[in-house]
């Protein structure tokens, strides 16, 4: 996604890692959560130039032609509470746009966001050819304004939902000479895996350290759960009790292949299966899915004490992903 926006020169540079020659520019985490707990990485540049997709560790984390890394906060709840975006690298910003409003592109199409693809965002100029963009901020966020000079870890605005996107998160292209690069393997032969330098500082590099799969939500729920719900942050608000319709445990998970068998398993507090849900082996990649296994109060009310879940993801016979959780059920 590119803002599209007169090309202004570039300034001296600013800040470097390496020598003269190599001239690499150093990126910060360039949001303020914390990777893995409160913040994902949905997406990143897809490596492949044939209509498939792949990331810099040949995994299903892209789509073909993506130009960035996503990271994405759990819920809709999670984006209105405000999470900041930071600027990655000191530099100038070049461009700037603010007004698009923060609405999902489900059920709209693209020719809604036609020309304004990447929301709300801006450019920042780094110097000697290096930028980096931001898009889908929030509505009415943006903190600095063309011509304005940022430092690295500046706040810039927050992350939101404007432009192509169906997901609250902040799209970030990092481009050299105006080409794209993959700042977690700059410099690799396309459709290489695991190649090319990172152009993270060290403790950013540790925080996004690549990950096959996630758990983004888990928790347990009075009854059914919907996607919407989860995607909401209402899933899971009200607290089973002894009392409660039924005992449901939940979870969003992304980053899925094809292939990949899931199970989530609910134990009461005596130690006894009481719910228990398997799959069948994913038909194909999946960017995001739900499950959920529960038990109605057909006893007219649940023992009390702590109930315990747990989620995992068999991959190619070994686990991939694995998640247990916990809910103290009280009167």
């Amino acid at each position: 996604m590119r803002l599209r926006f007169p090309v202004l020169l570039a300034p001296a540079a600013l800040l470097w890692a390496g020598s003269a020659a190599a001239q690499t520019v150093t990126l910060r985490l360039p949001v303020a959560c914390e990777i893995g707990s409160t913040c994902f990485v949905q997406h990143y540049v897809d490596r492949d130039p044939s209509p498939a997709a792949r990331d810099y560790q040949c995994g299903s984390l892209t789509y073909a032609g993506h130009t960035g890394t996503d990271i994405r906060v759990p819920t809709m709840a999670a984006q209105k509470a405000g999470v900041d975006v930071l600027a990655a690298a000191s530099g100038k910003v070049l461009r700037a746009r603010d007004g698009v409003e923060d609405v999902s592109l489900t059920g709209r199409g693209r020719e809604s966001v036609q020309n304004v693809e990447c929301g709300n965002g801006l450019v920042i100029d780094h110097g000697q050819g290096w930028e980096t963009q931001y898009c889908h901020m929030a509505k009415g966020s943006l903190a600095v304004k063309p011509g304005d000079m940022v430092t690295a870890g500046q706040r810039l605005g927050r992350i939101g939902l404007s432009g192509m996107t169906e997901f609250p998160h902040l799209h970030l292209t990092v481009r050299k000479d105006g080409k794209v690069v993959d700042p977690f393997a700059y410099g690799a032969p396309e459709a290489s895996c695991g190649g090319g330098t990172s152009l993270w500082d060290p403790s950013t590099r540790q925080a996004l350290a690549y990950r096959a799969g996630s758990v983004l939500n888990k928790g347990f729920a009075t009854g059914p759960v919907k996607m919407e719900a989860i995607e909401s942050g209402e899933a899971g608000r009200e607290k089973p009790t002894t009392d409660s319709p039924a005992l449901v445990a939940f979870v969003r998970a992304i980053g899925l292949k094809g292939g990949d068998e899931q199970v989530l398993t609910v134990v009461a507090p005596d130690g006894k299966v009481l719910a228990e849900n398997k799959a069948p082996p994913l038909d194909r990649d999946k960017a995001q899915w739900m499950m959920f296994a529960g038990v109605r109060n057909s006893k007219g009310a649940f023992d009390p004490g702590t109930y315990r879940a747990s989620y995992r993801v068999m991959r190619d016979g070994k686990p991939a992903i694995e998640q247990s959780f916990e809910v103290m059920v009280g009167r």
